[in-house]
């Protein structure tokens, strides 16, 4: 009986590491089910229609400063910078489906992330044309997790203290 809920469940969770879930795939990207395609499809459709809304908002802004006369190095000074934020940021989201990166740099990196969103959003697009952002990283350490796990349940058979002795 499990104490939770009163019923008699058993865990159907196999022994061994468990993969990690990616945000709106959950663990689907293990197996590609439960609507793992559909899902790619919508959050590649949403990542790219939001930065369409990204960059309207952001051409609003624009016009503001041009209403506001501000003159043309400002404008150029705007431009350059979130062109320039965008870039950066779309080359440190495109590598972090890559490989993990550091807590501390990622922190550090949040505001420059904020202002390239649109780079962000981008890099989220085109990853997700051939896999799920972040799936290859989390594929690659759950099998070598699983191997290694494997590797040492299988090393031991048996109670040591019975071996025999030569």
């Amino acid at each position: 009986m499990s104490d939770e809920n009163g019923t008699n469940e058993t865990s159907t969770t196999p022994a061994g590491p468990q993969p990690e879930e990616l945000p709106l795939f959950g663990t689907t990207w293990l197996n590609h089910d439960g609507g793992y395609l559909w899902r790619r499809i919508g959050a590649g459709i949403g990542s790219l229609a939001l930065a369409a809304a990204g960059a309207f908002v952001l051409r609003f802004a624009f016009e503001g400063l041009e209403i506001a006369k501000v003159g043309n190095f400002v404008n150029v000074l705007v431009i350059v910078a979130f062109s320039a934020c965008s870039a950066i940021a779309f080359r440190r989201a495109w590598e972090s489906y890559g490989k993990r990166t550091e807590p501390d740099t990622a922190q550090s990196a949040k505001g420059l992330m904020a202002i390239g969103f649109i780079g962000v959003l981008l890099a989220y697009f085109f990853r997700n044309l051939y896999e799920a952002p972040g799936e290859k990283l989390r594929r690659t350490e759950y099998e070598m997790a699983r191997t290694q796990y494997e590797r040492r349940s299988s090393r031991r058979a048996g109670n040591p203290k019975k071996k025999r002795r030569g």
